[in-house]
């Protein structure tokens, strides 16, 4: 681990940030939520597979084939160290923390909801988070039901307890933290509720992960979900944890081949877990190249991570709170935010906003973020949106507001 954070020094592993853009000026990327760049290491990690010891997995003993699967299989042990858990068995790779989800709500969900229970989550969660349990709900006759927040995007906990106590909730899925306002949430209290009543919880570290320490197996919740993409890592890539008598007793997500042990004409034996959830050639190189990106964070350390996220949110607040007529979204409160700020600028409309920036060389996010219900509750059609990581600097976020002050004279504010 580097005793010091050096921003200028991890910028330059990063080939994309020395590319300028929208009228030659330097990129400024602020749109880390969306996905992440990624730096040179796991670029090369990626090509090293393809070069030299690209073949598919677990399935011959030639050498390329044993070299590609030890490869492959580290990278479960390295994703079960750098979340705090103790059994490679309970590390499932997917695409994404979509598919975690969906796979809990297919596998998990069909088994163990039925008519007239209820699946919780939340006002700001992904829609990743809510299309999954819409459908479940409608196939098997069951609620969907919302903890709703205040002002400042704090949950309000207090609907949480109302549902517990009909004895019919079966599911809480909640993010870790919020992809639009940044909010971290309470998940250890939530946890601790949901255990006291025998609610199974699911926790979408989508958020979370990339951006400061988790360790699962301390959390105590039944699923934990997150995307190599958003931590440096490729895209394509994800990771669902669950608990192992859990796993043990889902049914397969997909059917094909190494989730099998024998298939014979009529009926067919399962695979041990993990590979129980994992049918067909797998995203190999990309999940090594996660392997890179997992090696280049602990080098940084997540400690130094989350610290600089704090820093620049305070300055990104601070400037921004400066300019007349913008509307920022979600808690003051650092310690219960993360790198993450959403706002409106008058009536300008986020698209409008995000096209003229990017004149600037400045990359935000605009638009509902995959949170219309939350766009709802915050009564608005969409918002900006701009998201930090280890590389952004507070001179960038200089650029942002001279760009946004800019956009205030071109719409004569």
């Amino acid at each position: 681990m580097q005793t010091t954070f050096s921003v200028e020094h991890i910028r330059k592993d990063f080939p994309i940030l020395q590319r300028r853009v929208r009228n030659d000026r330097p990129l400024v990327y602020l749109d880390n939520a969306a996905t992440t760049q990624k730096p040179v290491q796991v670029i090369n990690a990626i090509s090293d597979f393809y070069t030299n010891h690209n073949s598919n997995i677990h399935r011959a003993v030639y050498a390329l084939a044993e070299e590609a699967t030890e490869a492959f299989e580290e990278v479960r042990d390295k994703v079960a160290r750098f979340i705090g858990i103790k059994d490679r068995q309970e590390i499932v790779f997917v695409r994404g923390t979509t598919e975690a989800i969906n796979l809990v709500a297919y596998a998990w969900g069909r088994q163990n909801i039925a008519s007239g229970d209820i699946i919780m989550t939340t006002e700001y969660e992904h829609h990743s988070n809510i299309v999954p349990w819409q459908l479940l709900a409608k196939e098997r006759g069951a609620r969907l039901e919302y903890i709703g927040m205040d002002d400042q995007g704090t949950l309000i906990l207090d609907h949480l307890d109302r549902y517990l106590q009909t004895g019919r909730v079966k599911l809480v899925t909640v993010s870790h933290m919020s992809n639009v306002l940044g909010t971290i949430t309470d998940v250890d209290t939530i946890i601790k509720k949901c255990k006291n009543a025998g609610v199974r919880v699911l926790i979408d570290g989508a958020q979370s992960v990339p951006h400061m320490k988790v360790n699962v197996q301390e959390l105590g919740c039944d699923f934990f979900a997150f995307s190599a993409h958003k931590m440096l890592g490729p895209t394509g890539v994800g990771v669902l944890w669950a608990k192992k008598e859990l796993l043990e007793a889902m049914a397969p997500f997909h059917g094909g081949g190494d989730m099998i042990r024998e298939v014979h004409k009529y009926e067919t034996t399962w695979n041990d877990l993990p590979y129980k959830f994992e049918a067909g050639t797998p995203n190999i190189a990309d999940v090594i190249g996660f392997s890179a990106a997992i090696d280049y964070l602990e080098k940084i350390g997540m400690d130094f991570v989350r610290k600089h996220e704090i820093e620049l949110t305070k300055y990104a607040l601070e400037k921004l709170s400066s300019i007349k007529g913008l509307k920022i979204y979600g808690t003051p409160d650092l310690s219960r935010r993360g790198g993450v700020i959403s706002f409106n600028f008058a009536d300008i409309h986020p698209h409008d906003l995000a096209t003229i920036i990017d004149e600037d060389g400045v990359a935000i996010r605009s638009g509902h973020h995959c949170a219309q219900v939350l766009m709802e509750r915050l009564d608005v059609a969409a918002t900006s949106r701009a998201s930090f990581y280890i590389y952004n600097t507070k001179d960038e976020i200089d650029v942002l507001v001279s760009s946004l002050n800019r956009a205030a004279r071109v719409f004569k504010l």
